[in-house]
């Protein structure tokens, strides 16, 4: 039998902290049991999906205990469960989905259609049930980067079932349309259309649905941020001045409709040439990090201009799927972990617990 107490372990398990959430995992709420007998048990679900890191999480805690308790009778249970996090108040959160994370960008051609796949494969790779949902009516790009081009399956009841592509369940207007012939539409058309893709899919049992937004900050994005109910939303922008103007706009509209800014996604940081490798920050350096302490929100990572990212999304073999060791895979997945770690400490969903009252005349 151990001689230590559950007061000491608690002790213990407050000096070790979450790489991300900058706290440690007792506070957060992550240890679910602690057990002292022959052997040191302890049980600790995690808010967030770290299949990446799981051994290298377990090794460390494992080390920190044994020399902080004296003890080498330690045996960790390390998983994670992720739950349903609050969206925006007047709007219905979706049964089959318990998270909705927005990508968007204050403007195009900052790279966040190739961010939004690569995320939504890194969350799957990180061992979540994932779902991409391609928003962009009038230029529809995910059916390309996924290197899929099918119409989906109808049911019975007239509603969607999602194209699977790389293991993530997927939507695109580009399924449903000729994406050669130019989209016409005004845009109560195109708000209509994305409802109808996002409620009349049937998703299934989806822990992240990732949201690929429109560019832009107008009208049209601003009624999808509010009428879709998004958990919160991440900003992809590059260095440069000019991405990071409109950087502030993103983030004034999801203010504007209470939608939280887990962070900002730097891309395309540096270039790295495929001849030598030498890297050259060619849009200027410290864009991200300086918006990210305007606004006091996170820098969840940053990207390289690399022209493998480019292929792979063309050719419809994303990067984390493609190269899932590589070193841009792997800093995908760091983001990836970053933001549902963040995620994880807002406000739960509690709308699930309580049944719904319908009211009938007599």
């Amino acid at each position: 039998m151990l001689t230590i107490t559950k007061q000491q372990v608690e002790q213990a398990l407050a000096a070790f902290f979450d790489p991300y959430l900058e706290q440690d995992w007792l506070s957060a709420g992550f240890v679910k049991s602690i057990t002292i007998a022959d052997r040191l048990v302890i049980q600790i679900l995690l808010g967030y999906p770290a299949a990446g890191i799981q051994q290298q999480l377990l090794s460390q805690l494992t080390q920190h205990l044994q020399q902080t308790l004296g003890t080498n009778s330690v045996e960790i249970e390390l998983g994670w469960k992720i739950i349903s996090h609050a969206v925006q108040m007047g709007v219905q959160s979706l049964p089959q989905v318990k998270n909705i994370i927005a990508v968007a960008s204050g403007k195009g051609g900052v790279g966040k259609s190739t961010t939004a796949v690569n995320l939504a494969l890194a969350l799957r790779a990180e061992g979540a049930q994932v779902g991409l949902l391609d928003a962009d009516i009038y230029g529809p790009s995910q059916p390309m980067m996924l290197g899929v081009q099918k119409r989906p399956e109808v049911t019975e009841r007239k509603t969607l079932l999602p194209v699977m592509a790389h293991g993530l369940q997927t939507m695109s207007i580009g399924y449903l349309v000729d994406t050669s012939s130019a989209m016409v539409w005004r845009g109560p058309m195109v708000t209509g259309a994305l409802q109808q893709l996002l409620n009349e899919t049937e998703w299934q049992s989806l822990d992240y649905l990732i949201i690929d937004l429109p560019p832009g900050t107008g009208d049209i994005q601003l009624t999808l941020a509010q009428k879709i109910p998004v958990s919160s939303a991440v900003i992809v922008t590059t260095p440069q001045d000019i991405a990071l103007l409109d950087v502030r706009k993103a983030i004034t509209m999801f203010n504007k409709v209470k939608v939280p800014v887990l962070g900002i996604i730097e891309n395309m940081s540096v270039h790295l040439c495929s001849q030598c490798g030498h890297q050259e920050a060619i849009f200027g350096t410290g864009g991200g990090m300086q918006m990210a302490e305007e606004y006091q929100i996170p820098l969840l990572g940053q990207l390289p201009l690399d022209i493998n990212i480019r292929q792979r999304v063309d050719g419809g073999n994303p990067t984390v799927a493609s190269e899932p060791m590589s070193t841009t895979a792997l800093i995908y997945r760091d983001i990836a972990r970053n933001l549902a770690a963040r995620l994880s400490m807002q406000a739960k969903n509690y709308s699930r617990l309580f049944p719904k009252i319908v009211i009938e005349k007599e």
